[in-house]
């Protein structure tokens, strides 16, 4: 099903999807090489591309290629081919904890992101119900959590590498717009001890120079304790704290799994709600859809649908 067969603001009928893993990317200057799932509508051309960055979730198999399969499968089943690799973070790989970037390996993540761009003939070839139905001027990065903050840095968020106190900047010129779930906010004060302590690289994190079109999505109840002393507003900041053009939706009642977005009845689900998950399905497909192809209504038909339910699951603002 071709990308323009979804008429403006509409969604249309779920297409069959297909989907792939592992296929092995070869990094010989990472610890293992670099595994990803490719997940395509069946049919179709000219097919707009979204790179999904994984959390660091309890589960041992969500942080992986494996994960987010409620997301994953609607962006797929409408037209999009969403690439989702293993970073070095994940539990799956089980590395030695002295291996160099360990546990979060921030800037290995981004770099797995640049990887895959720069290899999408070898996944093409690898999947051949793929080939020459990739539109490589469209593409998209979103992340949820730790996935968010590779997004960040991806679509041109800053910090300093704690190691060399040189200014890192990742960002992707070939990404033209992102998606943020439950990311990460601004460092400094706003982080705790622990993770000024343990996860030094998030203290200079900023977003001033993140000019990329990006969707925030943020939950109102997502107080994410661990990881900041500003409650659920510190999800808001690659918001409030970057230029424009931006949008922030504002999820009711929502913590960081954001209703479940990172798999299918998974225990570390806080807040699931199968209809708040669905509006996250709907209304990141829009974003995304309108911002790389401009002209398409599909985010301001989401939108409105949104603000007009009787008992809406949140808000949508823009800047």
């Amino acid at each position: 099903m071709s990308a323009s067969t979804y008429t403006a603001g509409t969604f249309g009928s779920p297409a069959p999807v297909l989907s792939v893993s592992p296929v092995v990317l070869a990094a010989p200057d990472r610890a293992v090489d670099l595994e990803v799932r490719v997940s395509a509508p069946v049919t179709g051309s000219d097919l707009p591309v979204i790179l999904l960055s994984h959390g660091q979730g309890y589960s041992n198999h969500l942080s992986s290629l494996n994960g987010y399969a409620p997301l994953v499968n609607f962006w797929a089943a409408h037209g999009f081919v969403v690439i989702q690799p293993t970073h070095l973070s994940s539990r799956t790989l089980s590395l030695d904890p002295d291996t160099p970037g360990a546990p979060l390996y921030w800037r290995s993540r981004a770099e797995d992101m640049r990887r895959i761009l720069d290899q999408l003939d070898v996944i093409e070839a690898a999947v051949p119900q793929l080939l020459g139905r990739l539109d490589r001027s469209r593409v998209a990065v979103a992340g949820h959590s730790m996935g968010g903050h590779t997004a960040s840095l991806l679509l041109g968020a800053r910090l300093t590498d704690p190691h060399d106190g040189t200014e890192v900047n990742l960002a992707e010129p070939r990404i033209k717009a992102g998606v943020l779930l439950a990311a990460p906010g601004s460092g400094g004060d706003a982080v705790t001890d622990f993770v000024a302590e343990n996860y030094s690289f998030f203290l200079t994190m900023e977003f001033s120079q993140m000019s990329t079109p990006t969707l925030v999505v943020a939950g109102d109840k997502d107080d994410s304790a661990h990881l900041t002393v500003r409650g659920p507003d510190w999800h808001a900041d690659p918001y409030v704290l970057s230029p424009g053009p931006k949008a922030l939706l504002t999820l009711f009642g929502a913590e960081h799994g954001l209703g479940g977005v990172s798999g299918y009845d998974v225990a570390e689900t806080t807040d699931e709600n199968p209809e708040r998950v669905a509006a996250v399905q709907r209304l990141t497909w829009a974003y995304l859809r309108t911002e790389l192809y401009p002209g398409d209504s599909a985010w301001q038909t989401a939108g409105e649908a949104l603000a007009s339910a009787p008992e809406p699951l949140g808000r949508v603002e823009s800047k």
